[in-house]
């Protein structure tokens, strides 16, 4: 969806707002397709003292397998990307400005690279997740599993003997 900002551009002071909906279902990520709802979306655009800033409210559903114990779990993220623009670019390998020559925004594009460049290295289903056991394979978030605890390293099974 296009955001035309000609208007912002030109009026010092003025300010613009869209709202829309962004689906991400069919992204594959790691052969999982994680959003489940529309990506929402306000797009702010606003003209202060000849500088134009983006600011982007975005909220989706994040829907992956715990890394640590396989549980399917459900994330509601709510993120703020700002971006500043201009017409034109002097240097072309300035990351720091999105070049708008004709006074319009991708924003399907836009958010659509910020929300993947922020996900998660590790998808854990809460922050102490327990993950499972190394023996028996239960989710430890449920409760001890019974297992044996204490291991020996193998190498330091010869001092054991002698210890007994």
């Amino acid at each position: 969806m296009l955001f035309e900002l000609k208007s912002v551009f030109l009026n010092e002071g003025y300010e613009q707002t869209l709202n829309e909906e962004i689906d991400l279902s069919k992204i594959d990520i790691d052969g999982v397709f994680p959003f489940t709802s529309p990506v929402s979306v306000t797009a702010i655009a606003r003209n202060r003292a000849s500088l134009v800033t983006l600011t982007l409210l975005c909220s989706y559903d994040y829907t992956r397998s715990c890394d640590r114990c396989g549980e399917v779990f459900t994330l509601r993220e709510e993120k703020t990307f700002t971006h500043k623009l201009a017409q034109t670019l002097m240097d072309e390998g300035n990351d720091d400005y999105i070049e708008t020559p004709d006074f319009t925004v991708e924003l399907d594009e836009t958010v659509i690279s910020d929300i993947l460049l922020n996900l998660p290295s590790k998808n854990l289903c809460k922050e102490d997740c327990k993950g499972l056991c190394p023996h028996c394979g239960k989710n430890l978030n449920g409760g001890a599993c019974g297992c044996e605890t204490k291991t020996v390293d193998p190498r330091m099974e010869i001092l054991k003997q002698l210890m007994d």
